[in-house]
């Protein structure tokens, strides 16, 4: 397959693009991973319709860019490691209708997730995704500066605490979750150099250097930041799509408007520790 095989459709100036023309059935050569991954570096979620392939199509593709992860906590519904199958009707409260960037609270945060879609609602079920970059660049060049040189601690706790007793892991939840993790509260991008908000009002719970009450105060105005319209784009799904995103500088948000079933394979791409800014 050649790189001029397929083409890219950019989707908002801020964030999202469709690729047409590519065959995820079928091995990508070199060329054609290297044009994916900057559309990925350049666009920070891809998508690419009408995919019906297996499971381990999914898989291969996601170890183009690296090692395939096991999320933490095993649902009911999982029967492939590294693979979690979202099935669900009602999913109001369970933590992925707020906005977030998957398993932050990690040491080594993943570095993507490929989302495809498997049995869809007639109706509802979109997914709004969001870039860091804009939100980023959208702050005061004050606030910026104040914001660069701030660490934060990011835990599980707050979405375990939803979802304890819903019967969505077949395992402890607040077993098998990492301990608190420190990250920056600006992330540097490891290919773009590109400066990004990270932090999320699912996993971040506190600025390490504010006082309890300075911290509670910012966050709460920086997750309410996260929210504008500029910075993102809603992907209406259809069956048999493929969305691949950079977890680094990507936060999305499932929309829960929907009351029939809804089953999606998600897998996560390893990635490394988050480094922010030389201040």
């Amino acid at each position: 397959m050649s790189t001029a095989s397929f083409a890219i459709r950019p989707l908002t100036a801020a964030i999202g693009a469709e690729i047409a023309g590519l065959d995820l059935r079928e091995s990508l050569d070199a060329a054609s991973l290297a044009a994916l991954r900057r559309a990925l570096v350049d666009h920070l979620v891809i998508f690419v319709r009408d995919q019906d392939i297996s499971l381990e199509d999914q898989v291969r593709f996601s170890r183009y860019f690296g090692e395939v992860i096991p999320g933490k906590g095993t649902r009911v519904t999982d029967d492939v490691v590294g693979v979690n199958v979202l099935d669900q009707i009602a999913p109001k409260g369970q933590g992925a209708d707020d906005w977030h960037s998957d398993h932050m609270f990690l040491p080594e945060p993943p570095m993507g997730t490929t989302l495809r879609s498997v049995q869809l609602p007639s109706y509802g079920g979109d997914t709004c995704f969001a870039s860091m970059y804009a939100a980023y660049d959208a702050l005061s060049s004050a606030m910026r500066k104040f914001l660069d040189g701030l660490t934060a601690t990011n835990s599980a706790a707050p979405v375990v605490a939803k979802v304890k007793g819903m019967g969505i892991y077949a395992n402890d939840i607040e077993r098998d979750m990492h301990p608190p993790v420190v990250h920056p509260v600006i992330r540097v991008h490891p290919e773009s150099g590109r400066k990004s908000l990270f932090v999320c009002g699912n996993y971040t719970t506190r600025i390490v250097e504010l006082s309890e009450s300075e911290s509670r105060r910012l966050l709460a105005m920086l997750f309410e930041h996260i929210k504008s319209p500029q910075f993102q784009c809603r992907y209406r799904w259809e069956p048999n799509t493929l969305a691949l995103w950079d977890n680094r500088v990507v936060q999305h948000c499932a929309i829960p408007d929907y009351n029939e079933r809804r089953v999606m394979y998600r897998t996560m791409i390893s990635g490394t520790r988050p480094q922010g800014p030389k201040v």
